[in-house]
């Protein structure tokens, strides 16, 4: 019989549980709140990956991993960042993916921001042929990669602002579907966003 492969889609399914964090402006939660909130929606997503008919994790991996590991929420993974968006128009780039396709991806701008001192910068994407533009899709990897976390890097969503000001909280960040199930087609982030830190937040591998 032959293998469909499935396409990972940005905010579909049971990923949509972490909607309620996505970046409402540049104003700071209050630590304990948001503390709290992400690790009630990581508690849900744990169930919804159990149970939920969506699920991307195969029933026979389950067990295995599930619940998913976080490192723990740290409040100095969240900060402000600012898009600088390009002068002009850029052309489209294709972004290899985890089957061996490759995914058209337009440039938004650069998301210029400051981790632990240091300034950083990650490029945002919107898939060209994609269903909607409302939400910057941010690949990443870091120095974690490959050790702590994914080799194929980690994700993060963010829902697009008028101002171009947006909270950019690792915490959120988690790995793309086809480190559940090979069958997933994930794109690999561009060699442009590779951090040289280490980002302890949002999703890891188990210890």
């Amino acid at each position: 019989m032959a293998t469909r492969t499935f396409r990972w889609r940005r905010g579909s399914g049971v990923v949509a549980l972490l909607a309620m964090l996505a970046c409402n402006g540049p104003a700071p939660p209050d630590p304990a709140d948001h503390a709290e909130s992400i690790v009630a929606a990581r508690a849900a997503k744990d169930e919804a990956f159990r149970e939920a008919p969506d699920s991307p994790v195969p029933a026979n991996r389950r067990d295995a991993l599930l619940p998913l590991s976080y490192f723990p929420v740290d409040q100095a993974y969240n900060v402000p960042a600012v898009l600088q968006r390009p002068t002009r128009p850029e052309p489209s780039i294709e972004m290899p993916t985890s089957t061996g396709l490759r995914r058209e991806m337009m440039r938004v701008g650069r998301l210029e921001f400051n981790l632990k001192g240091e300034p950083l910068g990650l490029s945002a994407f919107v898939e060209t042929n994609g269903p909607g533009t409302e939400r910057l899709f941010v690949p990443f990897t870091d120095i974690t990669t490959g050790a702590e976390t994914y080799p194929g890097g980690r994700y993060l969503d963010l829902d697009r602002t008028a101002t171009g000001i947006y909270e950019l909280d690792f915490n959120l960040a988690y790995h793309p579907y086809c480190y559940f199930d090979s069958r997933f087609d994930c794109p690999y982030p561009p060699l442009e966003n590779r951090l040289g830190v280490p980002v302890r937040a949002g999703e890891r591998l188990p210890e």
